[in-house]
Parts: structure tokens; sequence; C-alpha cells
């Protein structure tokens, strides 16, 4: 089964909310399914059977109030029999201070604990979310990820037919990099997938005749992004390609990632084209399509009107 580990979901959850790692961090490396949060009550009061092994335990108000409530034996003792559950990690909601005898057995016992301001409902909202993207479906892809005018935009080719240098123009007009070369992309909804830069090649491009290249360093902070949804594929193919094709035609397709269906457009490369003004019009065309409007469609539309008034004159 797919997992996730302790420390790898507080590196990202730190991301999206404040959370604190305040005991057992040499449980860092236990690893979380995708149902492994919990939020029960009953754990504390000897129901251990609701508590399953490599989950986390959320501690709202409730639990904390009961363990507040009770004398030092008892809290010491149902605490004990909370950890006895084997849970991957602790976490105590809504701004709560764990109680010392909480963090000294996390301790001993190597099993994290975690604090945060978040109400208990969110934080398992937020948790479950990141388990979630994190264990989804995945695979890699070839090509240069960008957001182009707010467009997750793969662009894919054969070797040498300038993917780099039209991202770097594309770049260059305010568009960003995702990623270059290797794209991960993940099953995040049944008809969503999300494209993610390899955390090792974060903010960087390899250009020939340039080598690897520091982009954020180079156009700024805003230059870089590390992940977006991918909604379009453009495939540059050579022009030679495209001599005895129905220029009416729309070189439109689509591609299945993941089981989703991704659109997908050609442009022929040739000398003299300007592939970062027809990318930036095919991410706009895109953008048309989604709200009903294919302008090749009312092109032909218009055209046989005009031939059947013609007939009827």
């Amino acid at each position: 089964m797919d997992a996730i580990t302790v420390r790898r979901l507080y590196e990202q959850a730190r991301e999206q909310i404040a959370i604190d790692w305040v005991a057992g961090r040499g449980g860092g490396e236990r690893r979380l399914t995708s149902d492994a949060v919990d939020k029960s009550a009953f754990a504390l009061i000897g129901y251990f059977n609701l508590v399953h092994p490599n989950r986390i335990q959320v501690l709202g108000n409730a639990e904390m109030g009961y363990l507040r409530g009770l004398p030092a034996e008892g809290q010491a003792q149902a605490i004990n029999n909370l950890l006895a559950t084997e849970l991957a990690m602790v976490v105590v909601a809504n701004g709560e201070q764990p109680p010392a005898t909480l963090v000294e057995m996390a301790e001993q016992r190597e099993i994290p604990v975690f604090v945060s301001p978040e109400s208990s409902t969110a934080l398992i909202k937020i948790l479950q979310h990141v388990i979630g993207q994190a264990l989804a479906p995945s695979t890699s892809l070839h090509g240069v990820f960008l957001e182009v005018s707010g467009l997750g935009v793969l662009i894919t080719g054969a070797p040498a037919t300038g993917k780099s240098e039209l991202a770097l123009e594309l770049i260059s007009r305010g568009h960003r990099l995702v990623a270059d070369d290797i794209l991960e992309v993940y099953a995040v909804s049944p008809d969503t997938v999300e494209g993610r830069c390899p955390e090792l090649l974060r903010g960087f491009m390899e250009v020939r005749g340039l080598g690897v290249i520091d982009v954020r360093r180079l156009f700024g902070e805003t230059a870089v992004k590390f992940k977006k949804n991918l909604k379009l594929i453009v495939h540059l193919t050579p022009a030679e390609q495209w001599r005895e094709v129905d220029r009416l035609s729309i070189q439109a397709g689509s591609e299945v990632v993941l089981g989703v269906e991704i659109p997908k457009v050609s442009i022929p490369v040739a000398v003299g084209r300007n592939l970062a003004v027809l990318v930036e019009v095919a991410v706009r065309n895109h953008i048309l399509k989604q709200h009903g409007i294919n302008s090749t469609e009312e092109f032909v539309l218009l055209q046989h009107r005009a031939l059947q008034n013609d007939e009827e004159a």
C-alpha cells in the first residue's frame, strides 16, 4: 500500500498551516496511508478498537478538556493507553498545550507530537488533503511545463525543436516556469491532474549553448512556480509534416494522462515563426473553447451560410 512518512507530511502541511513539531522527532519515518486521520476521544477512555495503528490522532478541545480533568495518575494512564495503540503521530489542535506527560512518553516511544492553532476540524481536512495529494496516482512526462496566462501548459516535442528557447521567451514575456525536462504528474481528482516540479530541479532550466540557468535569479521570484494543474499540451512538430494538411482542419486532439483527457494542439516549427506568440494565442483560444467559443467552427458555419444564401439568390 502507498504511504507517506510523518516527516514528509509535516513538511508539506506547514506550507499551508501553522504547525510545530514538539516531541518524538525520532519517529519521522513512520508511515501513513490515505485513511490515517482520526478524530476520536474514545481512545482516551478505553475503547482501543476504534484507534488503529499507523494513524494520526487529533486531540481537540473535548479530548484536552478530558485530560485536564483527570488526576495526574489517571492522566498518565489515559495517555499511556492512547500511545499504546501504535499511533503514527499526535496533533494537538486549537492552540492547546500538550501535557508534559504526553510529551515525555511520546519522546520515549518516538511518536511525533505536533501542536497547531488550527481547529481540529480544519486540521483533519488539511491533513487528509495533503495525504491524498501525496498518495495520488502519478507518472512522469517529458517537456517544459509553464503557467501561461494562468493556464498550465506542457510544451513537448522531439529534441532540438526549441522547447527550452520557447520557454525562455515565454518567461521573458511574464509567464512562469514550473518544470523543465521532467514533470511529475499526479491525479489529484477524477478529472484533474497536477504537474509538480521535482524538488532538485526547482527553478532551473537547461538551455543548449548556455548550460543550466537559474530562472529565479535571472527573472525574479515571480518567474517560478512549483506546481500547477495541467490543462493543455502544446506539441512542437517539424513544418514538413504539415505540407499536405487541410489548412481549415483543427490541428488539435487530446492525450490521456492518468485517465484524464488533456487537450493537445500541434504547432509547426519553422524559421521565422514566432512560437511564443503562437503558444499565447493557443492558450487564449483554448480558454475561449472552454467558454463554448470555437473560432474555426464559427468560420466554417459563416461560409456555409454564405454559400446557402448565394444558392437561394
